[in-house]
């Protein structure tokens, strides 16, 4: 069971949720950049990379038997403020077009460099079923 956390007079958050109290079998997701199943970058676009890194935390959940809907907590690692708030429409599309409408407690941080120079993003989860 999943129970959003919304304090009454605050503002409603976009593309996140404030908190979330669930109960279930928790579901760990490793950091997942934007390569596909070979290790392989097919882009180096910061859009393309984040729906990848997605699809690859859908990938992962679905190997528990779970989906986005299973989502309570997304972390994201960017290496550039700027590529994720000039393009946050574009990244809104993405991620509904792979996770749908589940928006878990999110957090966002930028980073001087991931592992993978040629990873742009990399984003890890936390699921409970």
């Amino acid at each position: 069971m999943h129970q959003r956390l919304q304090p009454p007079h605050w503002a409603s958050p976009k593309g996140y949720a404030n908190g979330i109290v669930c109960t279930g079998t928790q579901i760990y997701v490793g950091g997942q950049i934007g390569w596909n199943a070979q290790q392989h970058f097919e882009s180096e676009d910061f859009i393309a990379q984040v729906e990848q890194a997605l699809l690859n935390v859908r990938t992962v959940l679905e190997q528990a038997h779970a989906g986005p809907e299973h989502m309570v907590r997304m972390t994201w690692y960017i290496v550039n403020r700027e590529m994720y708030t000039s393009r946050l429409k574009e990244l809104g599309e993405a991620y509904r077009r792979v996770m749908g409408k589940h928006f878990p407690a999110m957090t966002c941080v930028v980073v001087s460099a991931l592992i993978e120079p040629q990873a742009l993003v990399e984003i890890e989860v936390t699921a409970v079923k």
